[in-house]
């Protein structure tokens, strides 16, 4: 059983870093980092019921990557509406705010 879970995870996770690699659009490459995350926890979620059943320490860790994506998720929107602002585009290969 716990081989389709973790089948499942992995085919979230390249699809995820997939995404990552191949987009230009900053939003896309938000959603694809929270592919990642979810990846991260179906594996949290089925080692945690493989290894021992009566505990939720896997489950408590899912919770904790839940909150902290919620936390990119924010923080990355409010990023990304600040150079929306300024430069009118989102794409990543037309930033260069940092350069001298």
């Amino acid at each position: 059983m716990i081989q389709q879970f973790l089948a499942l995870a992995a085919c979230v996770f390249c699809i995820g870093i997939y995404g990552l690699l191949t987009t230009n659009n900053l939003v896309r490459a938000l959603m694809c980092l929270e592919l990642l995350f979810n990846a991260v926890n179906i594996n949290l979620i089925a080692f945690s019921n493989f290894v021992d059943s009566q505990d939720a320490k896997g489950q408590v860790f899912a919770l904790f990557v839940i909150a902290l994506a919620a936390a990119e998720a924010a923080v990355g929107l409010a990023i990304l509406l600040a150079i929306y602002r300024t430069k009118g585009s989102v794409r990543m290969d037309g930033l260069n705010l940092l350069k001298w």
